[in-house]
């Protein structure tokens, strides 16, 4: 006999063998046991939760001579025909490949007859979401009034695509995604039957990869069982078959792009290429460490929810108190991002590599996330004793041959204490703090044009400066802004934000500005130390 796949050979039998669904079983097991079955059933999930497999036994359990506590018995006639899938009152229908108005228009002739054996004749269509409008609304009438030995499973992922008329007759169950524990469980049990040695930390990382889907975790166990047929299933084997990497080097990459080393990095994506890793699940999987860092960082729990050892989850905690939450947050935006163009990209290493180029080098970016990512940097430097210039512009070079010096960050603290007051500098950082709710807040043209500006400080604590580089761009972001209208737009959600009134001028980027106070964008205010005092 040809060999079976794990899940066609251990797909359930019985209501007790479905995990995870217990919500549904319980459901359908009560109706059959009461005997109020319904006509018309709708399975909504994603791939691999039980739709399909709930849907054939249910099919089994109305039809069964001698039900157990509303499961099928397994023995009688009629319950292995359906086993044996030569059972004439079980029609199994594939809407993807079935989806016109002929294929409904043949269901509602056929319904007219009754079952030629047992005492339901049930209709499971797949995919239902796939049929056409002239599909359903052949389907309306018939799913509406069926005759009483005629059931409907109705079967989609995607239940948003179904007409509510369609919706409005059915009885519909959610399936949930099935949880990383009761998975693993039941990998335990199969891997048992199958008489194969396993890992249990192996076993969980196949249930976490499977992402909610039991039969895509049966799939992945199948693979590693193939690669390495005969032998023990470890947590490195079955990282070797998944493409997947260990949580080491991750923590090899995400401090080498804390610390700029953009030859580190890209040794390392070069170790994964080469050793056969899949560059889409790299990624991933390092998104997934990064939301784990993350919930480290803000939750008060000894554990959080976190399917981690209780090595990894004291490696994960050190590594924790090396990184701000806006980095985190930051690098999670722009992985996410990359996730979903590796899917369609022809060029997915070249496009990695350039990702993790920008995560290294925040200077690259003009973001927000990216700005504070930067001062992270300027901090850093500053409490080493580095000294920090101004980017070395072509502007800056020549500014300081004519012998005029760019400040340092720490030379900007001495100016902005000489130039304002303590109250001052307090509303500075006030106004600092409401730039993100500002820019959410701003729609349409405005949120376009406020992009291509530079905020800067104005001559004292009520204005500031809006500074545009000189090229087209520039030019008319500036002038959409000295717009009387516009400006007194602006002014007025900027005053409301700050509880102030507040004035700005706009300007364009000259070399005389370039390592001057003026030249820092305002959100450096946020990160300088500066003593705020007040006489009694």
């Amino acid at each position: 006999m040809s060999y079976m796949a794990l899940y066609r050979k251990f797909r359930p039998s019985e209501f007790e063998d479905v995990k995870g669904q217990e919500h549904i079983v319980t459901a359908l097991t009560n109706q059959i046991k009461a005997d109020r079955i319904g006509h018309a059933y709708l399975f909504c999930g994603t791939r691999g939760t039980g739709k399909t497999t709930i849907a054939k036994l249910f099919a089994k359990a109305v039809n069964c001579e001698h039900p157990i506590d509303g499961s099928p018995c397994n023995e009688c006639p009629s319950c292995l025909a359906i086993n044996k899938q030569t059972a004439m009152n079980v029609i199994e229908i594939d809407a993807a490949s079935n989806n016109g108005v002929d294929n409904i228009r043949d269901i509602r002739d056929e319904v007219q007859y009754s079952p030629t054996e047992g005492k339901y004749k049930v209709y499971i269509i797949d995919e239902v979401h796939m049929l056409s409008i002239g599909a359903f609304n052949a389907l309306l009438k018939t799913l509406e009034e069926p005759p009483s030995y005629v059931i409907f499973i109705l079967a989609t992922t995607e239940a948003h695509k179904i007409p509510i008329t369609i919706l409005s007759r059915c009885q519909r169950y959610d399936f949930r995604r099935i949880s990383i524990d009761t998975i693993t469980e039941r990998l335990k049990e199969l891997i048992e039957k199958e008489g194969i040695q396993a890992e249990e930390k192996a076993l969980r990382y196949v249930a976490k990869a499977a992402d909610g889907s039991m039969r895509d975790a049966l799939s992945l166990l199948d693979q590693c069982i193939a690669f390495y047929l005969g032998q023990p299933i470890t947590y490195e084997n079955v990282l070797e078959v998944l493409g997947a990497v260990d949580n080491e080097i991750f923590s090899r990459v995400l401090r080498a792009i804390l610390e700029q080393k953009v030859t580190d990095v890209m040794a390392i994506i070069e170790e994964m290429v080469m050793s056969g890793r899949e560059l889409g699940q790299f990624v991933m999987d390092f998104v997934w460490y990064l939301r784990n860092l993350l919930l480290l960082k803000n939750t008060k729990e000894e554990e959080p929810a976190l399917d981690l050892s209780k090595e990894s989850l004291k490696a994960l905690r050190e590594e924790a108190k090396v990184i701000d939450n806006e980095v985190l947050m930051r690098y999670i935006k722009i992985l996410s991002d990359l996730s979903n163009q590796l899917r369609y990209a022809t060029q997915k290493r070249v496009l990695t590599e350039v990702t993790f180029i920008r995560l290294c080098k925040p200077q690259m970016e003009q973001s927000y996330e990216g700005i504070l990512d930067r001062l992270r940097q300027l901090e850093e430097k500053m409490e080493q004793g580095v000294p920090v210039l101004v980017a070395p512009t072509q502007q800056t070079v020549s500014n300081t041959q004519e012998g005029q010096q760019a400040l340092t960050p720490k030379e900007v603290e001495q100016e902005i204490e000489k130039r304002f007051e303590p109250a001052d500098v307090l509303s500075l950082k006030q106004l600092v703090g409401q730039i993100p709710a500002i820019k959410r807040e701003l729609i349409g043209p405005m949120k376009f044009h406020f992009g291509k500006a530079k905020v800067t400080i104005g001559a004292d604590s009520s204005s500031l400066n809006l500074m545009f580089q000189q090229n087209a761009d520039g030019q008319m972001a500036k002038e959409y802004f000295e717009r009387e209208n516009h400006k007194q737009e602006f002014e007025e959600l900027l005053s409301q934000k700050v509880g102030k009134q507040i004035h700005y001028q706009c300007i364009f980027e000259q070399p005389e500005h370039m390592g001057t106070l003026e030249s820092y964008d305002l959100s450096i205010l946020s990160k300088l130390n500066i003593p705020i005092e007040f006489e009694d």
